[in-house]
């Protein structure tokens, strides 16, 4: 019985993921715009922001480049970073209407173990958040950024990539637990986005903070998971050795998803919001 159960429980796990995934790909399919406005935020930041300062800010040559790059080079897997990130906190947004609307208390109500659903939706947002990142590389290329994403390093680059989108949209996963209203996700924003990426090495390296003397900055940067994430993208790029930032974004998704699935049960977090805020039957 234990047997049978487990052979028609993997089929029915694989469709439901399948079905979450694709459901999020329609919707993001119909929803015009999204991409555009995913593209703008780093193309602005590549196009006027890094193009201004090309030839002001150099990166020296330190792990993992070989030769002085200008700084647009630099900054390119920060801003594909920005664009996991984003995307990781639209899911939240995503979440939590879904949550008003009673969509999500319906999805977990299926006959399937909730970490499974939650995976599920990880996995789309993770989806949504690759594709939109290879974009921002194919147009980046356009506007004379080329990054080497083809060659001996591109499985590397694609395992950190894909890391770093399931560990923001894990990070996105638990904060919809804790965001009980579409109108608390402008509060999210300012104390969660911003400061995950300016407090990174997005836009500059660690060295430079150490050297400007911006000391507390230098070491919040260290411990930031984006900061991680962003490195071991960079580091893959070249075919180099991340050091231990694979490890600091494995156990942060692992970490952030374990709670949001802990925080979604009904008689903790997911539950215990839609109690309190939400329509009573």
């Amino acid at each position: 019985m234990k047997d049978r159960a487990a052979r028609h429980g993997l089929p029915h796990a694989l469709q439901a993921l399948r079905a979450i995934v694709w459901r999020e790909l329609l919707k993001f399919g119909r929803q015009y715009g999204r991409l555009a406005s995913a593209l703008v935020r780093p193309l602005l930041w590549l196009a006027v922001f890094a193009a201004g300062f090309r030839n002001v800010f150099g990166v020296a040559i330190v792990e993992p480049y070989d030769t002085y790059i200008p700084y647009d080079v630099y900054i390119a897997p920060g801003l594909i970073g920005m664009v996991l990130l984003f995307n990781g906190m639209q899911s939240s947004l995503a979440m939590v209407y879904d949550r008003e609307m009673g969509l999500m208390r319906l999805l977990l109500t299926a006959p399937l173990p909730r970490p499974w659903i939650l995976f599920s939706k990880l996995v789309a947002t993770a989806v949504l958040s690759l594709a939109q990142a290879a974009a921002f590389v194919a147009v980046a290329a356009l506007l004379g950024t080329v990054l080497p994403v083809w060659g001996p390093q591109t499985p590397h680059v694609l395992l950190a990539a894909v890391c770093g989108a399931l560990m923001l949209g894990a990070l996105g996963l638990l904060l919809s637990v804790h965001i009980q209203q579409l109108e608390n996700f402008a509060g999210t924003m300012n104390f969660v986005i911003f400061p995950m990426y300016f407090m990174s090495t997005a836009l500059y390296p660690l060295w430079k903070l150490e050297e400007s003397g911006a000391e507390w900055v230098y070491r919040l940067a260290q411990v930031n998971p984006f900061t991680h994430a962003v490195e071991w993208l960079r580091f893959a790029l070249y075919g180099k050795d991340p050091g231990i930032s694979p490890w600091i974004v494995v156990g942060t998704l692992v970490l952030c998803f374990a709670v949001a699935s802990w925080g979604y049960d009904p008689q903790r977090g997911f539950g215990a919001l839609a109690k309190r805020g939400g329509p009573q039957p």
